[in-house]
């Protein structure tokens, strides 16, 4: 019994060693493949993220580094089907050219992209499109920039019940009073917004004629188009929305290649 029993304890710790070593191997392998999902991760977020800088430039915009963040792991795994959860740029301090002279910033462009297809050919040599079904990107306009597009000094704007409102200093009648109102908003072509004051009204004036006919002829004056500078990749401006930060303006597009600079 004694020569059996010292038969098979070298089995024993020799199948204990293979164990341990396979355990090893196995997070040996796992870190491997954490390492190379991240480095694959990097390579391809700074690859948009370069694309994105350089429509920037092209279209006489100016901004902080595009900051790319591919969602999802692991991320092999994705560039494997060629098919990603989502990747989301963040623009900083976008900033773009508004017409005579006059500049819209946005302090920050946030961009979604769904349904991006990239063949794995594409990730790993830089040639090829990798490209987004859907894109969806949101930015604030604050409203001392947008007040100061109206060229009317003491202009205020402000959210108010989910409508852009407005109050202004203006003289009528010899008269100084302050005037309210809300804006109708309009996104038309060509990304710009139609700011229009259909009607301001003013406490302490007479309703007659003369005094309705001042306060439209003011409001009129208050209504303007804002041009939203080219955004990248080809978003357009779909709608426009007040709330308490700013005016958010929202933008949209299909089909569009992440990593093409035109």
């Amino acid at each position: 019994m004694a020569e059996v029993y010292g038969e098979r304890r070298p089995r024993r710790r020799w199948g204990r060693r293979l164990l341990i070593t396979l355990v090893v191997l196995l997070i040996i392998l796992g870190l491997i493949a954490v390492v190379a999902d991240r480095l694959g991760a990097s390579y391809a977020e700074q690859m948009i993220g370069d694309r994105v800088a350089q429509q920037i430039a092209d279209q006489k915009a100016t901004s902080g580094d595009p900051r790319v963040t591919i969602k999802g792991v692991p991320f092999l795994t994705q560039v494997v089907k060629g098919d990603y959860q989502e990747i989301q740029i963040e623009v900083p301090d976008f900033a773009g050219p508004a017409g005579n002279g006059k500049t819209i910033k946005l302090p920050l462009l946030d961009v979604r992209a769904l349904d991006v297809r990239a063949p794995l050919d594409t990730v790993r040599s830089g040639q090829g499109d990798i490209v987004a079904g859907t894109l969806t990107g949101a930015g604030t306009l604050d409203y001392p920039t947008l007040a100061d597009l109206s060229d009317q000094d003491g202009v205020k704007l402000a959210e108010k019940d989910g409508k852009l409102a407005v109050t202004a200093p203006v003289k009528i009648l010899n008269q100084s009073v302050t005037v309210n109102g809300t804006a109708n908003l309009e996104v038309a072509a060509n990304n710009v917004v139609r700011v229009r004051f259909e009607e301001v009204t003013a406490e302490g004036l007479p309703d007659v004629p003369l005094v309705r006919g001042a306060l439209n002829n003011y409001a009129r004056q208050l209504s303007i188009d804002v041009p939203v500078p080219a955004l990248p990749l080809n978003l357009k401006v779909e709608k426009v929305q007040p709330t308490p930060n700013g005016l958010v303006v929202t933008a949209g597009a299909k089909n569009v290649p992440l990593n093409s600079a035109g």
